[in-house]
């Protein structure tokens, strides 16, 4: 058996990103002996460090992220003289458990499905670094005084969403017996009581099949009639079934709480089919649970018929005499042998991918509530991010690349006056002719 560990366990969240800045270029010339007018040598900058998540099987929570919301990369170095190019910053390496699925908090767009052990992804792109003067030099200026200022790296929010990566999962109504069969089979020990809804927070637990195998369990919070809407604790926990190979599904056979076992049953996966077809399909295995009690036995054979009807195996069992677990959990071990693997489907969610984002030299114009002008574009708007305004020859160069992409004559089209504000990123000011 594997220690048993109390941890909160957290399954959302919500943090911010960003990547690391670029860093900015050098301007500088060779001033050496003998050399009295050498040529622009300033440097690149270095790249800023990419955020990335990294697949960590150590952790199975998003606890971690309660108390840690923000992660920042580190910038990347200053160009130098003598073209020394700045340091790249190292990658910002974010840890989070197997199952996380990374969405985009703005637009809801998932940025990522992360399951293997190991797996990355870059959340947050680190900016360029800017060139240094000596990137600048031409036959028609052989002394550029001006260099780039380092790209802004990315800035985003993020959810981040835990989807339990379970070999078995237990389902069935609250109170029969999810708990105390998990807490029998492995180490694992929730809270255990005679009320409805004792595990508010999915369980797991190992299970040893024998010296060389074993599995993970977990036990799905009870779900009632109308989960699939949202009831009881339906829309926090069925998503944690969604990636289990095998489910035990528990009825309490002996119905002492007025409940019947076989109703439960298609209750329950009624709710299972209306949540996700996928779910629905996974195999069962029927766990009559209490056959200790009174009734058990009459219950028990209504079940069997059910069984056969169904298609699956059941097995009578009793948590509170363990009796029957043993034979219950080497089918569940044979049964997992039997499981084929379905194709992982992202249900009908683009999946982000940087390598499509919109074509980056494509300008918009559009008009905020004030009547400014908004001139959009990612190439552009990176242009403004680089360049040093205070350099009167980096001034002119925006203003000739301005003029080459024909914004002028756009914004004229669009209506711009004298004296109209325009704003291209961060940066805005007043039209002039």
């Amino acid at each position: 058996m594997y220690p048993g560990v109390l941890m909160q366990f957290i399954d959302r969240t919500s943090i911010t990103v960003k990547a690391g800045d670029g860093g900015n270029g050098k301007s500088a010339f060779r001033r050496e002996k003998f050399v009295p007018k050498g040529g622009p040598s300033g440097g690149d900058g270095g790249r800023g460090a990419d955020v990335v998540f990294v697949v960590d099987n150590n952790m199975n929570t998003l606890l971690y992220f309660r108390y840690h919301r923000r992660f920042k990369g580190e910038n990347g170095e200053n160009g130098d003289i003598k073209n020394q190019y700045g340091h790249n910053a190292p990658t910002c390496i974010v840890k989070v458990p197997p199952g996380t699925i990374v969405k985009d908090a703005d637009t809801g767009e998932v940025i990522a499905d992360l399951t293997a052990a190991g797996e990355r992804v870059v959340v947050a792109r680190g900016g360029r670094g800017g060139r240094g003067n000596a990137k600048f030099s031409s036959s028609q200026n052989r002394a550029p005084t001006f260099a780039e200022l380092g790209e802004p790296g990315e800035s985003r929010s993020l959810s981040l969403e835990l989807k339990l990566l379970a070999d078995v999962g237990l389902v069935g109504y609250p109170s029969v017996g999810k708990s105390s069969i998990i807490a029998c089979v492995s180490a694992a020990r929730p809270e255990i009581a005679e009320y409805h809804f004792t595990t508010l927070t999915p369980v797991l637990g190992v299970v040893r099949v024998d010296d060389e195998r074993s599995f993970v369990m977990a036990d799905i919070p009870g779900l009632i009639e109308g989960a699939a809407d949202g009831a009881g604790l339906g829309h926090d926990f069925l998503r944690h079934v969604e990636r289990t190979k095998v489910i035990l599904h528990v009825v309490d056979a002996s119905g002492v709480e007025g409940r019947d076992p076989v109703e439960d049953y298609h209750r329950i996966n009624a709710e299972l089919k209306k949540y996700s077809e996928k779910i629905a399909r996974r195999p069962q295995i029927l766990v009559a649970n209490k056959m200790d009690l009174p009734g058990a036995g009459e219950n028990y054979a209504r079940l069997e018929k059910l069984a056969a009807a169904e298609g699956i195996a059941i097995f009578p069992v009793s948590a509170a005499t363990r009796e029957g677990l043993a034979a219950l959990i080497a089918e569940t071990a044979k049964a997992l042998d039997r499981y084929v693997e379905e194709p992982e489907k992202t249900d009908g969610i683009k999946v982000y991918d940087a390598d499509k984002d919109e074509d980056p030299e494509r300008i918009t114009i559009t008009r905020n509530d004030r009547g400014d002008f908004i001139v959009s574009g990612k190439a552009l708007e990176k242009l403004v991010a680089m360049t040093n305004f205070g350099n009167d020859e980096a001034l002119r160069r925006f203003q000739y690349i301005w003029r080459m992409k024909g914004i002028d004559s756009r914004l004229k089209k669009r209506g711009i006056k004298e004296g109209d504000t325009v704003h291209i990123g961060a940066m805005e000011f007043e039209f002039r002719e």
